[in-house]
Order: structure tokens, then C-alpha cells, then sequence
């Protein structure tokens, strides 16, 4: 059970509707779960305790996404999300709580936040914050986000805009090498800190997931 793929479960109007906690609720209620939360927000610590009691009955694991350390740079990223220090602050209040956290470094954007000092901050903080792993994912550019993307750089970042046009020209995904190259610079940087990455998640204790019945 996936929440957060889309969109983040833990908008601004969620502190008043509570619409996520309620589905959390019902989560509670069904063991056996396998639960991922994905989310920028810090809304998510208000949670913690919930999360825990599934826990003891489910495999929970909640994903923070940050993608630089650059209070600054974080702002012109995205303007509408939490600093990255308060969402390194929730990681630890749900780590405190006994609740499995991990950081997503996604997307990690070409030449503003794929550099190793970037990378290696972001990885320590989450170690220092007590996430269990990390994973990444370069950016990807659909038609639709790609338009837009490309006029935010050309007004935020005017410099990268040949850049980004040559490394996605005609395609969506970034090339194949420059993928593989900065995958392989989160590994050994992840391994460096002590912190897992990628695939090489580390290895809890998974209870034996109840199956559902599909009889009404």
C-alpha cells in the first residue's frame, strides 16, 4: 500500500481535514500491511505515534524527500515545501517513535544537486537523523513537466538551460551513462556514511503479512 505516489498525502489542508490520518486509522485496523508514506512535509511527525501502532502489526516505512541540504537553494526548488533541516527533524521525531524512515533523494537534478558535497550532506544527515537507507532517481521530463521545467530554468537558472536541452534532447530520461554514474555515486557515498541505498535495503525483521481474504 502506496500513499504519496502521486501527490503529497500530507498537504497543507490536511492539518485541518485530517484526511490522511483517517486512512491511516483504517490502516490500523488491517494487519499484514505492507505501508509506504512518501511525503515533503513535516505534518507526517504528527503521525509518529499512529504510525507506530501499525507498525507493531505491519511493515511501515515512511520516505522523506529532500533533495539538497541548501536551505537557499531548497527555496528556489520548491518554494512551498519545508526547509530541509525541519524535514530532517521530522525523520528523527519518527525515528525516536520506533517508525522505519528513509530519505529520497528524487530528483536529483543535473548540476544543481547531483554534486558529491550535495549528495554526501544529504546522506549524513539522514544517518544522523536515523533513516534506516536512501534511495535516488535522476530527473525525468514527460512532455507537459518538461515545458514547464524548462521555462522555470530559464528564469531561475538561465546558464542550465543548454545544459538540460542537450541531456534530454528527445527523450525523457537523461542519458543512460549519466544515470548509471550518479546511481554509482550515491551507492559508494551511501556506503561511505553507513548509510544502505538503492536496492540493498536493510534488512529488518518482516512478520509474516496476513492474507487478505477476497471473500465478501
Amino acid at each position: 500500500m502506496a500513499i504519496g505516489t502521486a501527490t503529497d498525502p500530507y498537504q497543507p489542508a490536511e492539518g485541518r481535514f485530517e484526511v490522511t490520518r483517517r486512512v491511516l486509522e483504517a490502516a490500523r485496523a488491517v494487519p499484514g500491511l505492507h505501508l509506504s508514506i512518501t511525503t515533503k512535509s513535516t505534518l507526517v511527525s504528527r503521525d509518529a505515534g499512529l504510525l507506530r501502532e501499525i507498525s507493531a502489526a505491519s511493515d511501515v516505512t515512511v520516505n522523506l524527500s529532500i533533495i539538497t541540504i541548501d536551505a537557499a537553494l531548497a527555496r528556489r526548488l520548491e518554494p512551498r515545501a519545508p526547509r530541509p533541516d525541519l524535514r530532517f527533524t521530522a525523520m528523527r521525531a519518527l525515528a525516536d517513535a520506533g517508525v522505519a524512515a528513509r530519505l529520497f533523494i528524487m530528483p536529483i537534478l543535473p548540476r544543481l544537486t547531483d554534486d558529491e558535497k550535495n549528495l554526501r550532506a544529504l546522506l549524513l544527515a539522514a544517518r544522523d537523523a536515523g533513516a534506516i537507507g536512501a534511495e535516488s532517481n535522476v530527473l525525468f521530463l514527460r512532455p507537459g513537466t518538461r515545458e514547464i521545467f524548462l521555462d522555470f530554468l530559464a528564469v531561475d537558472f538561465p546558464r542550465l538551460v543548454p545544459e538540460y536541452e542537450r541531456l534530454y534532447r528527445g527523450a525523457a530520461y537523461a542519458p543512460a551513462e549519466y544515470v548509471r554514474q550518479t546511481e554509482e555515486r550515491v551507492r559508494r557515498l551511501a556506503d561511505e556514511v553507513g548509510l544502505s541505498s538503492g536496492a540493498a535495503r536493510i534488512a529488518r525483521i518482516r512478520r509474516s503479512p496476513r492474507q487478505l481474504s477476497l471473500v465478501w
